[in-house]
C-alpha cells in the first residue's frame, strides 16, 4: 500500500536514508529547513557519491514562513583558461568526457551551502553549528558507508571508463574488486575535508586550506582550473522563474538551467485545460508537449548572459497558447536526437517554522570526471563537458561562462496555502517527472507517495542511458503499450521501479501544519517526520 508519510512538525525527504536522518536530526533538535537540507547535502556527498559531491554544484528554492521565494545558483562557470583554442591544441574536436580535461568548471556546491547558511542566520534564525551540520558527513566518511546496489552496478557499468582515472580504483575498488552490496567504503581524505570545512568554515574551501590541497592536485592532473576561478567565485541569489496557472503559482530554476522546461509544460497543459485523461492520453499529450519545450531548450537555453531571448519571453501567456496549439492530441511528432544526461540528487524539506526547501545538487555524470583529488577525496564533476567547441552553437565554450545544466528542483505556492516542494535526478526524464508528480497529485488526487511511486515513463535519455525512445515502465496496461505505439511513438519496456526512471521526491506543507511526504521506492531513500 502507497500511503505518503505525515507529520506536524517537519518533513525530511532524501534518496539515501541516511542523508534523510541527518536532516530530520537536525529538525528534530530545532533547526529550520536550510540547515537541514545542509546537513543531508553533506551527508549525501558520502553515502551517493556516484551522483553527487562537493565537487558538483546545487541550486536551491526556499520559500519562508510570508511565502517569498528565493533562488540560489550555485552552478560554477568554466575556468579562465578553458576555452575553444585549449582544447583543439590538445586534439579535442569535442571536450573529453572524463578525466582533468572534463573537469573545467568551478564546484559550486560549498558555496551554496554557504550562502545558504548566511541567509539561514540573518533570515531564518538559523542557530546550528557549523560543526553539527557536518558532524555525520565527516564520520560516516571515516567510519565508511554500505555499498548500495545502485552504487555498486554504477562502478560495475563505468569501471572500464575510470580506471585509470586519477584516484578512482584506489576509492572504489576493493583488493582491486568491485564491492559487493553491504560491503564497507571509507572515505578518509574526505573525511578530513569536512574536518577542515568545520576548523576553518566553508570559506576554506575556495581560499584557504582545503582551497590550497585542490589546487595543488588539480595542478598536478592537468585540470584547467586554478586559484583564480576558485577565489573568484560566488554564489548568487536569482529571480525565480514563477509561472501562474489554476490554484496555484510554479517556482524554478532559470537558465542555465533547464528549469524553463518543467515550468512550460505545466505551463502548456494548464492551457489546454485537460480534465484527467486515461494513461495513454496523458502520457502522449506530456511526451508531445516536452517535445516542443526540448525544442525551445535546444535551441536558446544556456547562461542566460549569452542568450539571445530573455528567458521569461517564453512565460507569457501569448506564447504558451501558442505553444499549446501546436500540440498534436492523435500522433507522435518525430523527436529529435539529444545528448543530454545526468547524475543528480534531489532532496526536500519543510520545518515547523514555515520555512520550506527545494533542493537539487550533482557532479553531472555518475562519478562526474572520475577524477578523485588524492589530497581531499572530492570527485570533480565534469558539468563543462555540456559546451560545445563549435563557436557557432548557442552553448559554445567560453571562459567564465556557466554550462547547462539539467538540474533544477521545483516548488509550488497553491492558492489555498499549501506549499509543495518537489523534483527528482535523471537528465531529460526531470521535466517530464516533475509533471507527472504535479499532474498526479493534484488533477488525479493521489497522495504524494502514489504520486512518486505509481509507473512512469521518460522521452529521451538519462542517467545511464544512451537511448532516445519512449521508455514505458512495467505497470501500465499492455493496451497503454499498443495504443501509444498505434500513436506513433517508439516504446521501449522497461522493468518496474527501474532506477533509469529517476529518484524522485515531493513534501507538501499544508496551512494547519500537517506535512505530507513521499519518497521513491525506486531509491534507497526515506521520507521522515516529526
Amino acid at each position: 500500500m502507497l500511503s505518503s508519510k505525515m507529520s506536524y512538525n517537519y518533513m525530511m525527504i532524501a534518496p539515501h536514508h541516511l542523508a534523510a536522518k541527518t536532516g530530520s536530526e537536525i529538525l528534530k533538535e530545532g533547526g529550520n529547513a536550510i540547515e537541514a537540507m545542509i546537513a543531508s547535502a553533506a551527508m549525501i556527498s558520502v553515502v551517493y557519491p556516484h551522483m553527487n559531491s562537493m565537487g558538483g554544484d546545487n541550486f536551491w528554492l526556499i520559500s519562508d514562513k510570508n511565502k517569498n521565494v528565493f533562488a540560489i545558483d550555485s552552478c560554477g562557470p568554466a575556468a579562465n583558461k578553458a576555452n575553444v583554442e585549449f582544447y583543439k591544441s590538445h586534439g579535442f574536436s569535442s571536450i573529453p568526457s572524463r578525466g582533468p580535461l572534463s573537469a573545467l568548471t568551478v564546484p559550486g556546491a560549498v558555496a551554496g551551502w554557504k550562502l545558504a547558511s548566511d541567509f539561514s542566520i540573518k533570515n531564518l534564525g538559523g542557530k546550528i553549528s557549523l560543526s553539527r551540520l557536518l558532524f555525520d558527513a565527516e564520520q560516516v566518511a571515516k567510519e565508511g558507508v554500505a555499498v548500495t546496489n545502485t552504487l555498486r552496478n554504477n562502478i560495475k557499468s563505468k569501471l572500464n571508463q575510470l580506471i585509470d582515472i586519477v584516484g578512482f580504483k584506489d576509492v572504489y575498488l576493493k583488493n582491486g574488486r568491485i564491492p559487493n552490496v553491504g560491503d564497507r567504503l571509507v572515505f578518509p581524505k574526505l573525511s578530513n575535508t569536512f574536518s577542515c570545512l568545520i576548523k576553518n568554515g566553508l570559506n576554506d574551501f575556495y581560499s584557504g586550506e582545503v582551497f590550497s590541497n585542490i589546487i595543488s592536485d588539480l595542478d598536478l592532473v592537468g585540470s584547467p582550473l586554478n586559484s583564480d576561478d576558485f577565489q573568484s567565485y560566488r554564489s548568487t541569489f536569482v529571480d525565480p522563474l514563477e509561472l501562474k496557472i489554476k490554484d496555484a503559482k510554479l517556482f524554478n530554476l532559470p537558465p542555465p538551467t533547464q528549469g524553463l522546461a518543467s515550468i512550460l509544460i505545466l505551463g502548456v497543459l494548464d492551457e489546454l485545460s485537460i480534465d484527467y485523461k486515461n494513461d495513454v492520453e496523458i502520457i502522449h499529450l506530456i511526451v508531445e508537449i516536452t517535445k516542443a519545450v526540448f525544442k525551445i531548450r535546444d535551441k536558446h537555453v544556456t547562461d542566460p548572459r549569452y542568450m539571445s531571448v530573455h528567458y521569461n519571453d517564453f512565460l507569457k501567456r501569448d506564447f504558451i497558447k501558442k505553444l499549446a496549439k501546436e500540440i498534436d492530441f492523435e500522433r507522435a511528432t518525430p523527436w529529435p536526437d539529444s545528448s543530454l544526461g545526468g547524475d543528480t540528487v534531489w532532496l526536500g524539506a519543510t520545518d515547523k517554522y514555515g520555512n520550506t526547501v527545494s533542493f537539487i545538487q550533482s557532479i553531472y555524470w555518475e562519478f562526474g570526471s572520475g577524477l578523485i583529488l588524492p589530497n581531499t577525496g572530492i570527485t570533480m564533476q565534469n558539468r563543462g563537458i555540456s559546451f560545445s567547441l563549435d563557436t557557432k552553437n548557442h552553448n559554445h565554450l567560453v571562459p567564465g561562462k556557466k554550462p547547462f545544466h539539467t538540474i533544477q528542483p521545483a516548488l509550488a505556492h497553491f492558492d489555498d496555502g499549501r506549499v509543495m516542494s518537489y523534483g527528482t535526478m535523471g537528465g531529460e526524464g526531470q521535466p517530464q517527472t516533475q509533471a507527472a508528480i504535479f499532474y498526479r497529485y493534484t488533477m488525479q488526487n493521489l497522495n504524494l507517495q502514489k504520486a512518486v511511486n505509481y509507473p512512469r515513463w521518460l522521452l529521451g535519455k538519462t542517467w545511464g542511458e544512451e537511448t532516445t525512445s519512449l521508455k514505458i515502465e512495467e505497470g501500465f496496461s499492455s493496451d497503454t503499450f499498443d495504443k501509444l505505439k498505434s500513436m506513433g511513438h517508439i516504446v521501449e519496456k522497461v522493468g518496474a521501479y527501474e532506477e533509469i526512471m529517476g529518484h524522485a521526491g515531493a513534501l507538501i506543507s499544508y496551512p494547519n501544519g500537517l506535512k505530507e511526504g513521499g519518497y521513491d521506492l525506486r531509491s534507497d531513500g526515506m521520507a521522515i517526520g516529526g
